[in-house]
C-alpha cells in the first residue's frame, strides 16, 4: 500500500478561471525521494500543501488525498504533526520562537513530550544537523541558510515518516543550498524518511531523486526515474528541457546534433541509453572526457571577454568606501564597500546569505543610510536627490519579498496604482498596463488576488509593478527566485530591452547560472564588501565554488566555458 496517494484530485481556488490541479493521480511509496518540478504556476505548491491539512489552500476540491489508505483529513491532528513534516520556501515564514533551542523544542512541547524525551531529541537533532555551535543564538541573528537548516531540524525532531519541502533552497546561496540538499538526501538515505520536494533549481536536486514528477497547468505530464524523465522531456522538446541539469542538457544536445535530429539521438553510442544519461558534474566530466577523446574539437577555449578591454561608460552607480550599520552599537553590515556599475549594463552581485548584498541595495536608494563613504546614483550624490525625484523615473527597487509591494485586492489594481498619478489618459494607462502585463506574462493573473499567486507568479507581478515606474536604475533582489527556466530566458530579454533604452540593471542573485548566461559583469560580495569584479565569463571561469555546473564539468578540458551552450559549442567545433 502506498504511503501517500492522490486519487483524481482536482482543485480550484475561489474565483479562479481554471483549476490549479486537474485529475492528479500519484502514489508515493515509503522511502522514496520524489522531486516535483514544472513551470511557475503549474500547481507544485498547491499539490504539496494538500499533504499538510493545516496548510491546505482554501477552495473547491474533488478527489481524495490518502495517508496509509485513509483520507488524510481524518488522520488525528497530533498524528499529522508527528508523522508529516513540512518545510516552506521562505525561511522566516516558519520560525515561531525567539531562539534556536526554543525552536527545536517547540514541536515536541506541542506534542506533549516529557522533559527527558525532549532533551534527548533536541540534543540529537542539534548534533545531527551541526547546530550545537549556534544552539543558544537568537533566530533573528541567523543567516538564511542557518534558518532553513533550523526549519529542517525542527521538522525532523518529531521523527516524521514523510518530509515535504516546498522549494526549500529558493532563498539560499549556492553553497548553502548544496549543503541543505546533501542533508535532505542524508535524511532520506540514512533514516528512511520519505521525501517529497518541489524545486526550480534542479542542478543538484534532480540527481538526488529516485523519482521525478513533472507538472504543467495542474496536470502530471511526466513521472518516472530521473534519466527516463529527462529523455522524455528532450524527445518531446518540452520547455522543461532548459531546467534539466547541465550534464543532461550538454550530452543530449551534442548527441542530437551529431545524429542530425534522428529520433534515436539520445541512444547514440557516446551518450548511451537513457539510464546512463549523466546527471551529476562527476558523471558529466566522465562523459565529456570520452566525447573529447572520440571527437577532438577544433578549439578548446573561448575568449575571456575581459571587462578591462571594454570601452568605458558613464557610471550609473558608484560606491566609495561605504560603511553602514543598522544600530548605533551594532556590527557593521557594509564595511568599506566600493563598486562601480556602468550605465546601460546588467550587473550581478553574488555571495553568501547574510554578507550584506541586500543592505547595499537598500543603501543605494536611501532606505538604509550609511554613516561613512560616498554614494553616487545616476550622476548625482545620493544625499543631493530629493526623495520624490529619486523614485519617479529614477530608481526602483524590487525587494526579496515581493509580497511587501502588494496591498490591493487584485493584480490589476496593483498595476493601476502605479499609473494613477502620471497624468495619463485612460487609453494610455490601459496601453501601458497591457504592455507590461504581456512582457511579464501575467495577463491571466490580472484578476487574481496577489496572495493567491505562486511564488514565481508573484515575482512576475511585482516586477511588472516596478517596471511601471520607468526607472533609469533598476535594483533587483533575487529577481529569479521562484521563476522557471523558460521565463528566466524571457526575463533576460526584458533586461536587454531595458538596457538598450539606457536603463541600468543591478541585481543581487544566488542564481549563478542566470548570472553567467546573461549578466555583463559580476562581483563577489563577502564580509560587507566587494572582493572581486569582472566580466561574467572570466569571473565564473576563475572561481571554484561560486561558479556554474558547466564550468566545473568542463574545467581542464575546455577553457572559459561557463554555460551549457559554451560546452556544446566547443564540443561541436
Amino acid at each position: 500500500m502506498a504511503l501517500l496517494a492522490f486519487e483524481h484530485v482536482t482543485f480550484r481556488y475561489p474565483g479562479a478561471a481554471r483549476a490549479a490541479l486537474r485529475e492528479v493521480n500519484l502514489a508515493v511509496e515509503p522511502g522514496q525521494f520524489m522531486v516535483v518540478c514544472g513551470p511557475s504556476g503549474c500547481g507544485k505548491t498547491t499539490l504539496l500543501r494538500h499533504l499538510k491539512p493545516a496548510l491546505a489552500p482554501h477552495g473547491a476540491r474533488e478527489g481524495r488525498v490518502l495517508f496509509e489508505g485513509a483520507p488524510l483529513e481524518e488522520v488525528p491532528a497530533r498524528e499529522q504533526v508527528a508523522r508529516l513534516g513540512f518545510v516552506m520556501q521562505d525561511p522566516d515564514a516558519q520560525l515561531v520562537t525567539d531562539s534556536v533551542w526554543h525552536e527545536l523544542a517547540f514541536v515536541l512541547e506541542s506534542l506533549g513530550c516529557d522533559q527527558r524525551t525532549m532533551r534527548v531529541r533536541v540534543a540529537e537533532m542539534a548534533s545531527y544537523f551541526g547546530i550545537q555551535h549556534w544552539f543558544h543564538r537568537r533566530v533573528d541573528t541567523l543567516s538564511g541558510g542557518q534558518k532553513q537548516l533550523l526549519n529542517l531540524a525542527s521538522a525532523m525532531v518529531a521523527r516524521p515518516e514523510v518530509l515535504v519541502l516546498d522549494e526549500p533552497t529558493a532563498q539560499l546561496d549556492p553553497l548553502a543550498a548544496s549543503d541543505f540538499l546533501v542533508t535532505v538526501h542524508k535524511i532520506n538515505r540514512e533514516l528512511g524518511t520519505t521525501v517529497v520536494m518541489s524545486e526550480h533549481r534542479l542542478e543538484e536536486a534532480y540527481a538526488l531523486a529516485d523519482r521525478v514528477v513533472v507538472m504543467d497547468a495542474g496536470r502530471v505530464v511526466a513521472d518516472g526515474a530521473p534519466q527516463v524523465v529527462a529523455e522524455a522531456l528532450f524527445r518531446s522538446e518540452s520547455p522543461m528541457r532548459a531546467a534539466l541539469p547541465v550534464p543532461v542538457r550538454v550530452c543530449a544536445t551534442v548527441e542530437e546534433s551529431r545524429a542530425d535530429g534522428r529520433a534515436d539521438a539520445l541512444a547514440s553510442e557516446t551518450c548511451g541509453a537513457a539510464d546512463r544519461l549523466p546527471l551529476t558534474v562527476r558523471e558529466g566530466r566522465a562523459w565529456l572526457a570520452a566525447e573529447v577523446a572520440a571527437h577532438p574539437p577544433t578549439r578548446r577555449a573561448l575568449p575571456d571577454d575581459c571587462a578591462a578591454d571594454a570601452p568605458s561608460a558613464p557610471l550609473a552607480v558608484e560606491l566609495e568606501g561605504v560603511w553602514l550599520r543598522y544600530e548605533r552599537d551594532g556590527a557593521d553590515v557594509l564595511k568599506g564597500t566600493t563598486l562601480a556599475v556602468p550605465e546601460g549594463s546588467l550587473f550581478a552581485v553574488v555571495g553568501g546569505n547574510g554578507t550584506g548584498k541586500s543592505t547595499m541595495l537598500r543603501a543605494l536608494c536611501g532606505i538604509a543610510r550609511s554613516y561613512r563613504g560616498k554614494i553616487t546614483v545616476l550622476g548625482r550624490r545620493l544625499k543631493d536627490w530629493k526623495r520624490g525625484d529619486l523614485f519617479h523615473g529614477g530608481v526602483a527597487l524590487l525587494p526579496q519579498d515581493p509580497q511587501s509591494l502588494m496591498a490591493k485586492k487584485t493584480v490589476r489594481d496593483e498595476l493601476e496604482e502605479m499609473l494613477a498619478h502620471r497624468g495619463l489618459s485612460a487609453e494610455q494607462r490601459a496601453t501601458a498596463l497591457a504592455e507590461v502585463a504581456t512582457a511579464t506574462e501575467i495577463e491571466p493573473l490580472l484578476s487574481a488576488h496577489p496572495f493567491d499567486l505562486s511564488g514565481g507568479e508573484l515575482q512576475r507581478a511585482a516586477l511588472a509593478k516596478v517596471l511601471l515606474t520607468r526607472p533609469r536604475l533598476l535594483l533587483l533582489d533575487e529577481p529569479t527566485k521562484g521563476l522557471d527556466a523558460a521565463f528566466k530566458e524571457r526575463l533576460a530579454r526584458i533586461f536587454r530591452r531595458l538596457a538598450a533604452r539606457g536603463t541600468t540593471v543591478l541585481m543581487v542573485s544566488h542564481d549563478v547560472e542566470f548570472c553567467a548566461s546573461f549578466a555583463d559583469a559580476c562581483a563577489l560580495f563577502f564580509d560587507g564588501g566587494i572582493v572581486a569584479a569582472d566580466a561574467s565569463r572570466p569571473f565564473f571561469a576563475s572561481n571554484s565554488f561560486y561558479t556554474t555546473a558547466a564550468s566545473r564539468m568542463s574545467r581542464g578540458l575546455f577553457d572559459n566555458a561557463v554555460t551549457a551552450e559554451d560546452v556544446v559549442n566547443l564540443c561541436l567545433s
